[in-house]
């Protein structure tokens, strides 16, 4: 020690040495302890956090908030959210515009009549009255609908129309204000009593055109139908039982016993079979439809007194045609030879 301590010996190094046995004398008095070896620091592990958004128009430091997240544009599971202004409108390609109504358009009050029914010939009165109109215009109807008479009148008032003898079912009219699509209309239909009385009961519904038409009848059955010549009228019905079309057809009487035979001479008749001789004959013979749909005559023909009467058919444009049979029962024919009917008089 004393070799190391001489005066020679650099003052940095005697305060090296100094330090040095200090530590060795105080490691010597105290107990052994542990030696703790420092570790590395841990690793941090970055996370990503959101970039606050600076909000426009602001200075300083913004605190960052949480983006919410939009909801999905169609909701499941629950009711659809009402817009603040109302329900949002969809486009429907097959959907028209209503046309809002102009409160100010013309329009009808009333158009009526002071009877309940008219007689054909009669005359009946029209009461009318209408708003916001400078005008208004009556129509006659016929029976198809069509307007085939007009009066011009003010916009409220009477009118009187006389009906015609030959009117049937009813009479019917339109009163019309405004112009195209302002135009406002009101139908006045009136039933016609019926001025003619039917020569069977029970009658039909319709009102007959004429009083009945009476008339020498010839008729004649046959296997499959009948034939009947209505003097008067000078035709030939021939009603086919064979439910094929037409159901029925008419003739103009052409037989003339100056020139045309009354039968066919040596046509084969079976017994029990008669042929047809003279009118009903003659039509009979020179057309083959009917000769073969009617077969022979099962017997000879007959003449009555008997009567015709005619209707107004609603569906058709020609008349419902009424004539006697000898058997006390009704035919009735109904246009254009779609079908014809036995009608059972009452006892």
């Amino acid at each position: 020690m004393n070799m190391l301590l001489d005066r020679n010996t650099p003052q940095v190094i005697l305060r090296a040495l100094l330090c040095f046995a200090v530590v060795v004398i105080a490691t010597a008095c105290e107990p052994a302890a542990q030696q703790i070896l420092p570790t590395e620091r841990p690793t941090v592990t970055p996370t990503a956090t959101s970039t606050p958004t600076r909000t426009p128009g602001t200075s300083g430091e913004v605190t960052p908030t949480v983006t919410p997240t939009r909801p999905p544009a169609t909701a499941t599971g629950g009711p659809s959210p009402t817009p603040l202004l109302g329900a949002t409108s969809t486009l429907d390609s097959d959907i028209t515009p209503t046309r809002v109504p102009n409160p100010n358009a013309p329009r009808v009050e009333f158009f009526t009549t002071d009877v309940q029914a008219v007689t054909p010939g009669e005359v009946v009165t029209l009461f009318w009255s209408t708003r916001g109109a400078d005008g208004a215009t009556i129509y006659r109807l016929d029976p198809a609908g069509a307007r085939n008479q007009l009066w011009n009148v003010p916009p409220d008032g009477s009118l009187t129309v006389r009906t015609q003898e030959s009117d049937r079912g009813t009479v019917d009219f339109l009163l019309s204000v405004g112009e195209g699509v302002e135009r406002n209309e009101e139908p006045l239909s009136l039933p016609l009593t019926c001025p003619v009385t039917w020569f069977f009961t029970p009658p039909p519904e319709e009102c007959p055109d004429d009083e009945p038409e009476e008339t020498t009848i010839v008729e004649q059955p046959f296997v499959r139908g009948r034939m009947l010549y209505m003097a008067d009228r000078n035709r030939i019905y021939v009603l086919y039982n064979d439910e094929t079309d037409p159901q029925w057809a008419t003739f103009t009487n052409r037989y003339d016993p100056a020139v045309d035979e009354p039968f066919l001479e040596g046509f084969p008749v079976p017994e029990g079979r008669v042929q047809p001789v003279e009118i009903l004959g003659f039509v009979w013979r020179n057309s083959d439809i009917t000769r073969s749909r009617l077969g022979l005559g099962t017997q000879q023909e007959f003449s009555f007194d008997g009567f015709v009467q005619t209707a107004p058919n609603p569906a058709a444009e020609d008349d419902n045609l009424y004539i006697s049979a000898s058997d006390g029962t009704v035919l009735k024919l109904l246009p254009e030879g779609t079908s014809w009917e036995i009608i059972t008089l009452e006892q």
